[in-house]
C-alpha cells in the first residue's frame, strides 16, 4: 500500500470513528448505559458489532471515547480566541461554557457528576477538565495559567459553583420551567460572582491582582455580550 492509499484508508478510519462516537452522543444522551447493549449501539449506528469492538475494544471503551469527545467540544468552545484581551476572553470563555451546557444537556451532566456510577476514570476526565478550564480563566484575568495554591482553590470553589449553577440551570431548560434566565444574563452573573472571587483572591495573594473593572456602568445583558448566536 502506498502512502496516499495509507492516508485515505486513516481518514476513512478517523472519520468512521467520529461517526460512531456522534451516534453514541445522541444514544447515551436518551438512554442510560446500563440500558444499551453493544448489540443496540450497533443496531442504532447501522454497523456490525464487530466495528464498534473494532476501534473502541468494548462497551466502556466506547462510552469513555464519547465522554473524552464531549470534552474536548467544551474545552475547545470556552478556551477558544486567545488574541483577545484578558478581560473579553474570559466572558467569552464563560459564554462558551455555557452555550456547550445549554446544547448538550446529557454531556455537560455526564462530564460534571462523573458519569456511571462514579467511574474512576471518567471522574479523572472531570477533574482533567477543571483544571483545564480553571488555566484559562487564570490566562485570562493574570495573563498566564500557573496559580499560587490559595488562587487555584478560590478559583476552583468558584467553578464548583458555576457547575451546580449551570446543572440547575439546564434542568429548568429541560422541564420547559418558566422564568429561566437566558444564556447572557447567565454569564453576565457568573462574570460578576468571578469578579468577586478575583477581587478576594487580591486580598490574600497579592501577586495575583485582580484585573481592573470595566468603567462602563453593569448592563445585566450587555456585560456579557452574545458571542455564539442567539442569547
Amino acid at each position: 500500500m502506498n502512502n496516499s492509499q495509507q492516508r485515505g484508508t486513516s481518514e476513512r478510519s478517523q472519520v468512521r470513528r467520529a461517526e460512531l462516537i456522534a451516534t453514541g452522543r445522541k444514544l447515551f444522551a436518551d438512554t442510560s448505559y446500563d440500558a444499551l447493549s453493544m448489540d443496540d449501539i450497533a443496531k442504532q449506528a447501522g454497523v456490525a458489532k464487530g466495528l464498534i469492538y473494532y476501534y473502541f475494544k468494548s462497551k466502556r471503551g466506547y462510552y469513555l471515547a464519547i465522554v473524552e469527545d464531549s470534552v474536548a467540544e467544551l474545552v475547545a468552545r470556552a478556551g477558544g480566541e486567545t488574541d483577545l484581551p484578558n478581560a473579553e476572553r474570559v466572558r467569552r470563555t464563560i459564554d462558551g461554557y455555557l452555550y456547550y451546557a445549554e446544547h448538550h444537556h446529557a454531556a455537560y451532566r455526564t462530564i460534571v457528576t462523573g458519569g456511571v456510577g462514579s467511574d474512576a476514570e471518567v471522574l479523572a476526565i472531570r477533574d482533567a477538565v477543571r483544571e483545564e478550564l480553571v488555566a484559562t480563566i487564570a490566562e485570562g484575568a493574570y495573563g498566564h495559567r500557573a496559580l499560587p495554591p490559595l488562587a487555584r482553590l478560590a478559583l476552583v470553589g468558584w467553578l464548583s459553583s458555576v457547575e451546580g449553577i449551570t446543572l440547575e440551570w439546564i434542568g429548568g431548560l429541560a422541564s420547559d420551567a418558566t422564568g429561566q434566565p437566558v444564556r447572557a444574563a447567565l454569564g453576565a452573573l457568573l462574570v460578576r460572582q468571578l469578579r468577586a472571587t478575583l477581587t478576594v483572591i487580591e486580598e490574600f495573594v497579592p501577586e495575583c491582582p485582580a484585573p481592573p473593572a470595566p468603567e462602563e456602568p453593569f448592563d445585566q445583558l450587555g456585560d456579557l455580550a452574545p458571542v455564539t448566536g442567539s442569547p
